[in-house]
């Protein structure tokens, strides 16, 4: 830890409350409809007809509906594959809203983000606190031989397979600690975790990022940067709730806890 670490923290804190209230971020998400629900081809609040072919969506649509593709106006049919990246570049919108294309185990989806949505504009900050040494503590992780992937509850009610890469060690008030945590493509480690502050204090679960892990596996276990769930901003995220091992015993009472 340097001297500069609540300084940091307080940075890192009002970049998160600007990327959260942007206007494509989590709050303007209005709505996740799935293709397949909806064989008409018209989904709710999105102009156009939807179609799920092959490994992809096909999207038809007329000069009235008003559709753009790649900011252009768009009439004919064309087929998407998933939207990578913030949802401000999604290849179809319509005025100042954004489809997002996307696919969840074969299913595919579309997700509709608006500037205007009531949640964006109520936004009032997000509850954290504020910076303390005393959560973030030295980690070590320990992959998997192989990977794996375990069934868990999303925030939806549908189970959806979860890939873990390995175990995540640390002591906190004497008390030696574990999480499951998945691997991303940069080397960094995600947990999705409950504690005794889950949904009494803090939202019912939460998200910690740690930094990827060195050639000994040592790494920063940084509960100050603990992050609220996408689904805690909108309703129409698929956040998967923590995967067996990963409800804590303890209170953390660290980083982002709820909206205010």
């Amino acid at each position: 830890m340097t001297t500069d670490a609540p300084e940091d923290w307080k940075h890192w804190q009002e970049h998160r409350e600007a990327a959260v209230s942007a206007p494509y971020g989590p709050l303007s998400l209005t709505g996740t409809h799935w293709v397949e629900d909806y064989p008409e081809g018209r989904l709710p609040d999105i102009p156009g007809l939807w179609g799920v072919k092959d490994d992809g969506v096909v999207l038809t649509a007329v000069a009235e509906e008003g559709l753009t593709l790649d900011g252009e106006p768009f009439t004919g049919e064309i087929a998407l594959g998933a939207d990578h990246g913030p949802a401000d570049g999604a290849r179809v919108g319509h005025g100042d809203r954004r489809f997002v294309v996307l696919v969840r185990e074969e299913m595919w989806g579309v997700r509709r983000y608006d500037p205007a949505a009531p949640a964006r504009k109520a936004f009032a900050g997000i509850e954290a606190t504020p910076y303390d040494a005393r959560w973030s503590l030295p980690g070590h992780f320990t992959p998997y031989g192989e990977s794996r992937t375990v069934r868990v509850e999303n925030a939806d009610g549908v189970p959806r397979g979860l890939p873990i890469g390995g175990i995540l060690a640390f002591t906190l008030d004497g008390q030696d600690l574990t999480l499951q945590v998945s691997v991303e493509s940069d080397g960094s480690l995600w947990a999705v975790f409950s504690d005794a502050t889950s949904g009494d204090g803090s939202y019912r679960f939460r998200f910690l990022r740690p930094a990827a892990p060195d050639a000994e596996g040592r790494t920063t276990v940084d509960f100050n940067r603990t992050v609220l769930p996408p689904c805690a901003f909108a309703d129409h995220f698929l956040c998967p709730f923590p995967p067996p091992g990963n409800t804590l015993g303890v209170a953390v009472a660290a980083g982002e806890r709820r909206l205010r």
